[in-house]
């Protein structure tokens, strides 16, 4: 089957390289029993892909199904992929087939793969080499005839250095990669995608289809689209029930593409302190710590800056920072000759250590201590903290952490913490 003829019969718009050597690969390996890897930024239309791959090879009568790994919570995907028997844990009360043994003979499609955890990972690993697994709660190795086609949105030989995703299941997956193209970079396709979209939109509201005037092209071809192929769908939907005039131009357009001056979040990066030391699967948690302690350190940074200004200048300091004083009013500081007139009395944040100062020169020889940021050293001294303070129980500890236990017992055994 030639490429046009792929795209009119599952509805796949545009001519860019890119899509047309993606939409290649896939026709060319379909025919094979090969694992395939879908990679592309989300919205590029990756399970499309995966669905033509099922649909051009020889089990295209047996079930295709899509499992989302990163919606299945971590407890109950080992379940949903192998299925569990009677008992095997709470709320079991009957047994049931995962997805490997109903799809038997047919295609598994694991899309956002890189959500999947270690565990499930090392199973996985093992139905593509043998083609065999075993049920939760069981001891009997079943088999399994199943084409695995994953996707990720992920850099996965990103996820192998830091340990959160298993080198050799990623080889094992990257048999045959099909890189799917961002909207971004196939700009000669945004227009085609448009018009397509504003027809089929027009047909399901009974409305006249809107036209865009070449500003309105150029703008939608220059935009970034992070959402791809998704995004510029739902500005079409949006557009063909809000807009009045159905000629639109550059200026209506602007009043539907989102403001993108929002500002971002820390970013581990591999090599830094909880990077790429350790890989773990809780790099969300991590990332939240992270902002939590860049943002107390800033602030810690501004309040020694304001302490260093009242010890050189107090008369001109305590003005300047009248706002930030009043803030902290009601809660206490050590007020030391030549530091502050008790004429003027400063309050500083619960916590702070009271500040002894020496006279004349040794105002102007202190030395900052910055306390450790380490992710994982804050990490594991709030696990020992709600352990004490819950006097050993792990599941009080865990919901005061607003972890599951499951989570809190495999960090006390990575952080080697003794109860």
């Amino acid at each position: 089957m030639d490429i046009q003829s792929i795209k009119n019969r599952f509805g796949i718009i545009g001519n860019s390289p890119a899509l047309n050597y993606a939409l290649q690969v896939a026709a060319t390996v379909a025919n094979t029993d090969l694992t395939v890897l879908i990679t592309g930024e989300s919205g590029t239309g990756k399970e499309a892909f995966s669905q033509v791959i099922h649909a051009l090879s020889a089990r295209k009568h047996n079930p295709f199904i899509a499992v989302n790994c990163g919606a299945i919570p971590e407890g109950t995907i080992d379940s949903e992929l192998f299925g569990h028997e009677k008992g095997s844990f709470t709320g079991a009360v009957d047994s049931r087939k995962g997805y490997f043994e109903t799809v038997n003979g047919g295609t598994i499609f694991l899309d956002e793969i890189g959500e999947m955890p270690l565990g499930t990972q090392a199973r996985l690993l093992r139905v593509l080499e043998t083609g065999e697994f075993i049920r939760v709660g069981s001891s009997k190795v079943q088999k399994t005839d199943v084409r695995v086609i994953a996707a990720t949105n992920k850099d996965l030989l990103e996820f192998t250095q830091k340990g959160r995703f298993r080198e050799d299941l990623y080889y094992r997956l990257s048999t045959v990669p099909i890189r799917v193209p961002a909207l971004k970079d196939r700009k000669e396709d945004i227009s085609l995608l448009f018009r397509r979209f504003a027809v089929d939109f027009a047909e399901k509201y009974k409305t006249t289809p809107i036209q865009l005037d070449e500003e309105a092209k150029d703008l939608l071809i220059n935009y970034s689209w992070p959402g791809n192929v998704r995004e510029l769908k739902n500005i079409a939907e949006q557009m063909s029930v809000l807009t009045t005039e159905k000629q639109v131009n550059a200026a209506e357009i602007r009043r539907f593409l989102p403001d993108r001056d929002f500002s971002r979040l820390p970013v581990l990066v591999s090599g830094q302190a909880g990077g790429a030391t350790n890989g773990h699967e809780f790099a969300n948690e991590r990332e939240i710590l992270y902002k939590l302690f860049f943002d107390m350190k800033k602030d810690v940074t501004e309040l020694k800056k304001m302490f260093v200004e009242i010890l050189q200048n107090p008369g001109m300091a305590i003005q300047q920072n009248q706002a930030l004083i009043n803030e902290l009013k009601g809660k206490e500081i050590l007020t030391s000759t030549g530091m502050i007139p008790h004429s003027q009395p400063v309050q500083a944040p619960a916590g702070m250590q009271p500040v002894m100062i020496h006279h004349e020169d040794d105002i102007h020889h202190h030395e900052e201590v910055e306390e450790s940021l380490n992710i994982m050293d804050k990490e594991k001294e709030l696990i020992i903290k709600a352990l004490k303070k819950h006097k050993g129980k792990r599941k009080d500890a865990a919901t005061d952490l607003g972890i599951s236990e499951r989570t809190l017992y495999r960090k006390l055994k990575e952080y080697d913490i003794k109860e």
